[in-house]
């Protein structure tokens, strides 16, 4: 049984421990706010670049691009996949980083050849504990994601995919869901689906594309990539630390429940030391009276 020194020591670390998961939870929300602005910045020149997409093929609806799968369905890129996924880089966020790496263990299984591209430490030393080979250049932190940081991880996945090094291109990541719940999520990134930027609006105007419509629609196309990775890559750290957040204030309730039991216990444990004292003074008081007498 714990004494009231043993007792009290406990309550005042669960305090300090309670003071941490607080500020923990308040660096949290400020991350994630800051994050979510940053991609609200840039959303309207990409939301750009998918209208121009969809104006393109309104205007030459046959035209080709190898970032598309070809109007001849049969047609196969030779060369394996590549899976992209997003991690953290560390933990305390609950089940967030086990969600995306049990995805991403799923999609292996059924892509035994696939190339791993890796973002994020977590994910990168559970795959080397678990000796599932990733690319080793491909170092890329999960703080604070940032626009030029989604170009170079485009960049290098779309000249793998130029090279015929990769035939389709997917990414796992934890989408918020509309800040209500985090959802891990697979999308094929490349090669798109031509109806995916489908549109019946029809066309008010004429437009003139140099040096051809194919060759704009791949230069734009790269553009669109790099905005889906970065969307991603946001998506994924407000995850996190919304992931964050909860567990934190998990542990607070959990912090709380558990100061609340060690009162419980202080206050019987010194109440029967009180007890136990006023119980030897009348002791005490009694034998002193009996001698007098």
């Amino acid at each position: 049984m714990l004494n009231v020194k043993d007792i009290k020591e406990r309550i005042n670390s669960i305090r300090d421990t309670k003071k941490i998961t607080n500020a923990m939870y308040l660096i949290a929300s400020v991350k994630m706010r800051k994050a979510k602005a940053e991609l609200d910045k840039t959303r309207p020149y990409f939301e750009v670049i998918r209208t121009e997409i969809k104006r393109l093929f309104r205007i030459a609806s046959d035209v080709e691009s190898r970032y598309f799968y070809p109007l001849d369905a049969k047609e196969k890129r030779a060369g394996s996949h590549g899976i992209l996924v997003v991690t953290a880089d560390k933990g305390l966020a609950g089940v967030y980083n086990q969600n995306v790496l049990k995805y991403s263990l799923n999609m292996l299984t059924d892509y035994p050849d696939s190339r791993l591209f890796v973002v994020g430490e977590y994910g990168r030393q559970f795959f080397a504990q678990h000796r599932i080979p990733a690319e080793e250049s491909f170092l890329y932190t999960a703080q604070n994601p940032t626009l030029h940081r989604a170009r170079e991880i485009s960049a290098k996945l779309l000249s793998m995919y130029d090279a015929g090094e990769l035939d389709k291109i997917y990414i796992v990541y934890t989408d918020l869901g509309g800040g209500q719940k985090e959802e891990v999520k697979m999308t094929r990134l490349l090669p798109f689906h031509r109806s995916d930027f489908a549109s019946a609006e029809p066309i008010d105007e004429k437009f003139e594309y140099e040096p051809s419509v194919a060759e704009v629609l791949d230069h734009i196309v790269r553009g669109y990539v790099t905005g889906f990775v970065y969307s991603a890559l946001v998506d994924s750290y407000c995850s996190e630390q919304s992931a964050r957040m909860e567990a934190m204030s998990a542990a607070d309730e959990n912090a709380e429940e558990i100061l609340a039991a060690l009162s419980k216990e202080y206050n019987r444990v010194r109440q029967t030391m009180i007890t136990q004292e006023i119980t030897e003074i009348t002791s005490g008081a009694r034998a002193m009276k009996k001698k007098d007498i």
